[in-house]
């Protein structure tokens, strides 16, 4: 008799391919379909800047045209209320910024009775509709017999921003080596210097992430604005007052321009987070 052996099945695929991987294929076409969905309204806003519409209305493609750009600022009452916009964006995070941090920190670090309510609080205002606590607080300002405009805005704005600062910076502070204060006042540190010199820098990308976050929110808010408000126009109140008149190029290069500016910050933030880490190599 002869012994007979048996060969191994040899795999399906050659050797030097690899197998497709199906799941990682699926993957990177759903992930550009995301990307795809998130990014078609921010082109679709930058094209139209180029557009020469023919009516009040700079919604369908008439022609090419560099005339928006060249007069930004053509439309006073989009303007001002862009203006407005930025000014009590500018002034509600940095208040909700300072307040937010600080809050973040004590929270972060000391154990306190009620933490979980404390917590709970906070994340309150970002679960709430914002129609609820627009109505909240005109309902608030009316009983107090404050008369709605630019402060009461500048208030509603700092409140829900301050929710949105606190659980950023956080999120940020959990994840720090606090020895190095203890190591910089076993050196003779001061608390005030070792704040300043040794926290801070720390915490400052949570704190400008958590600024920039704000910032943006506030500019884009419209629901609880229109509560608050009273004559204050802002520049979302003013898209939403003229869209039944008149929609200009205007307002579609400005929205370009607060687009290009927050890329320019994200772009410059990043490069100088690598060249920081770079350096601390």
């Amino acid at each position: 008799m002869t012994a007979t052996t048996t060969k191994p099945m040899s795999s399906t695929s050659s050797p030097g391919r690899p197998r497709r991987a199906w799941g990682t294929i699926v993957l990177w076409i759903v992930a550009i379909g995301g990307f795809v969905y998130l990014f078609i309204p921010l082109v679709t806003i930058a094209v139209f800047t180029f557009n020469d519409p023919e009516t009040k209305f700079n919604t369908s493609w008439q022609g090419f045209t560099f005339d928006n750009w060249l007069h930004p600022f053509k439309d006073k009452a989009f303007t001002d209320a862009l203006l407005v916009s930025v000014e009590v964006a500018m002034v509600a995070c940095i208040i909700a910024t300072i307040l937010g941090s600080l809050m973040a920190m004590a929270m972060a670090r000391y154990k306190m009775h009620g933490g979980a309510a404390m917590n709970l609080l906070i994340v309150l205002p970002l679960t709430t509709p914002e129609i609820v606590m627009g109505s909240s607080l005109f309902t608030l300002f009316f009983n107090l017999g404050v008369d709605r405009g630019f402060w009461t805005v500048v208030i509603a704005h700092t409140l829900f921003c301050l929710s949105f600062v606190a659980m950023t910076v956080k999120a940020r502070v959990r994840g720090l080596d606090w020895s190095l204060e203890d190591a910089a006042a076993d050196l003779g540190s001061t608390p005030a210097r070792t704040f300043w010199q040794i926290t801070v820098p720390m915490i400052i990308p949570g704190v400008l992430a958590a600024f920039l976050l704000s910032l943006a929110l506030s500019i884009d808010d419209y629901i609880i604005t229109s509560f608050v408000a009273g004559p204050t126009i802002t520049f979302p109140r003013r898209i939403f007052d003229s869209a039944r008149i008149a929609l200009p190029p205007q307002v579609h290069v400005l929205a370009t321009i607060i687009m290009l500016v927050a890329i320019a910050i994200i772009v410059i933030g990043t490069i100088a987070g690598n060249r920081r880490e770079a350096q601390n190599r």
